[in-house]
């Protein structure tokens, strides 16, 4: 269970969690700028951003699972078993493992209009990392300070959503979530008023009783609502000390 949500007021943050029920040794891994990144089928880079997050070494070769970059990008991996399908290479365009992804889009991105530019080249082909490790189906959600996307490869095409909302989490694709969303309209941040009926008085008992019918169960799209609603309601300060 993985959900990812950026937050922006004065600064900048992101982040996310990841629910399982092993670990696979993940730890702190940091990539130096210029620092000579090997892929699979994209030419060595010696030239690009350095990147911090959270990965998997596996012979000497970070797997990431989210990360930043030194210029504000951000980019996390949450998994999407059954609706991820990838490619065979294709000469015409950039092809990128889903495991390089991450490290090639902070290496090279200083926005996320930046990621969409080299996003438009790419091709997101099927090359597990080896063996033991198959490929992860996964989707991705980039942010900067001023924006986020989804992009998800589906039908063997890579979809870039707008995600004005910051938030992510697992299946079922994201424009799904966004228009799960208006099943909750009437819910509420404000204080309730009457709108059973206007022949009994009915009074709020208790504080937050706008909030009831927020879905309470661990589901990915009832995560996905609760984060969006908690977010998107929050109160921003100007500085953390008053957080």
């Amino acid at each position: 269970m993985c959900t990812a949500i950026t937050y922006t007021g004065k600064d900048v943050y992101f982040g996310r969690n990841l629910d399982y029920e092993r670990l696979y040794d993940e730890r702190i891994t940091i990539i130096p700028r210029n620092y000579e990144v090997n892929y699979k089928m994209i030419p060595k880079e010696s030239t690009h951003y350095a990147f911090i997050g959270m990965a998997t070494v596996v012979d000497n070769y970070p797997l990431y699972y989210d990360g930043i970059n030194e210029c504000g990008v951000g980019m996390a991996g949450l998994n999407f078993v059954g609706n991820a399908t990838y490619n065979a290479p294709d000469s015409s365009k950039i092809n990128v493992a889903p495991y390089e992804f991450i490290p090639w889009i902070l290496g090279n991105c200083k926005s996320v209009d930046g990621a969409k530019e080299y996003i438009r080249q790419m091709n997101m082909v099927n090359i597990e990392f080896n063996s033991k490790l198959p490929l992860s189906e996964l989707h991705w959600i980039i942010v900067d300070r001023n924006k986020s996307i989804t992009v998800e490869c589906m039908n063997h095409k890579v979809y870039v959503y707008d995600n004005e909302i910051g938030v992510l989490t697992n299946n079922p694709p994201f424009y799904y979530h966004t228009q799960n969303l208006t099943n909750y309209m009437n819910v509420t941040a404000n204080e309730v008023n009457n709108r059973f009926s206007d022949k009994i008085h009915l009074r709020a008992y208790s504080r937050g009783m706008g909030g009831i019918g927020l879905p309470g169960d661990l589901s990915s799209a009832s995560r996905f609502v609760r984060a969006a609603f908690t977010k998107l309601n929050s109160v921003k300060y100007e500085n953390e000390e008053k957080c």
